[in-house]
């Protein structure tokens, strides 16, 4: 019997079967999931014995992803491609599996090493996403969270997602593959970015808030999100532009790569070929000139990184129409004693020390391309409070 054999007979005896999706779909260990595996087949008339799974699970290739399987609830979009010509989405299971990890691509990672979505990976056309959604009883984002970038964002919806009745998405790729279509018109890409929403904030254990936290270019994209959900407030998230300067010459930002995220995303140009300290410059002031070109569309606040954490329960939850119970404001603030992006530390404050590890060519590149429109930013929050 050859390997696709065992293959085709697993998956036809594990999709068509939501019960045994479940009892297998958490198990981290190859070995029991074998186990567990041969005996549901056994169990099922099937004659697929432990070994075979186990050879499945450890053939060097990875096995083919599955067309021409609707997924079901509990199943969410990993990433969006292109396969021959045609926009597909690569589907895995979470199950009841919380979205915990600071950011979506965290999430997958750990998804992806499950044995099971090792075998069951599934892949339908992005064009029937709208028609899979419609059925689901999905979730109205309660609030969408814009920022600079490396200005508290992260600690945000960290806190948020500590409570058990929220539902939060953090930078999730297959949202930014939507926005960044340039194949639609303005309405179907609505329609879709609803649609994608939708799949992506399932309430699979009982939730009743959505969060979307955005990519940073997605200020750029802020029309575009207020048409999709008219109704839902937003917030802007902003820091000293020095020290949000200091940290991205520490550590690139994916934004800051312009292999991995086009210039033109931002509307700026890489004349010399050099992403150097002052395109980082132009990038930052190209998200935040977004937000303040797009305040005036309304259902927006401004918030400084120098506010939070407390912020979220003074400006931003109050702003979202939110008011946690006790347990869960507790929840919240005992997240945001821990670094928001290394949970296991606890966190510190650095905005002391990046301001002075600021050089003057650094400083000079800030007052050049930053200045104005973060003192922007301020006087239009102070307008606003």
């Amino acid at each position: 019997m050859s390997v696709a054999d065992p293959l085709t007979a697993l998956r036809a005896l594990v999709l068509r079967d939501v019960v045994l999706q479940d009892a297998l779909g958490e198990v981290e260990n190859f070995a029991v999931f074998a186990e567990r595996t041969a005996e549901a087949a056994r169990a099922r008339g099937a004659a697929i014995d432990a070994e075979t799974v186990r050879s499945l699970l450890y053939t060097t290739f990875q096995p083919p992803l599955i067309d021409g399987f609707t997924p079901g609830p509990g199943w969410l979009p990993a990433e969006v491609t292109e396969v021959d010509g045609r926009a597909a989405i690569t589907w895995l299971r979470f199950g009841r599996r919380r979205l915990v990890e600071a950011f979506y691509d965290d999430s997958l990672v750990r998804r992806r090493f499950l044995p099971f979505n090792r075998l069951f990976g599934v892949r339908t056309a992005l064009s029937d996403l709208e028609a899979w959604t419609a059925a689901l009883p999905a979730l109205r984002p309660a609030g969408l969270i814009f920022h600079m970038s490396r200005c508290g964002s992260t600690l945000t919806a960290q806190m948020l997602a500590a409570s058990p009745a929220n539902v939060v998405l953090s930078e999730a790729a297959p949202l930014n593959a939507v926005t960044r279509r340039g194949d639609l018109d303005d309405g179907a890409k609505v329609a879709l970015l609803r649609a994608m929403v939708a799949a992506l904030g399932q309430a699979r254990n009982g939730e009743s808030r959505l969060f979307l936290k955005l990519d940073c270019w997605h200020s750029r994209d802020l029309p575009l999100f207020r048409r999709a959900f008219p109704d839902t407030p937003w917030v802007f998230l902003y820091r000293e532009p020095i020290e949000v300067m200091v940290s991205q010459t520490r550590r690139r930002g994916v934004q800051m790569v312009p292999s991995l995220v086009p210039p033109a995303t931002f509307g700026v140009d890489l004349a010399d070929g050099v992403p150097n300290d002052d395109y980082c410059a132009r990038v930052l002031a190209a998200v935040c000139e977004a937000a303040v070109r797009h305040y005036p569309i309304g259902g927006g606040r401004l918030v400084n990184y120098r506010q939070l954490p407390e912020a979220l329960f003074t400006e931003i939850l109050p702003h979202f129409g939110v008011t946690p119970s006790d347990v869960e404001a507790s929840a919240m603030r005992a997240a945001a004693i821990r670094d928001a992006k290394a949970p296991e530390q606890a966190f510190t404050p650095d905005g002391q020390d990046k301001r002075q590890a600021a050089t003057p060519a650094l400083r000079a590149i800030c007052e050049r391309r930053l200045d104005t429109v973060y003192r922007r930013l301020e006087a239009m929050r102070a307008a606003g409070e």
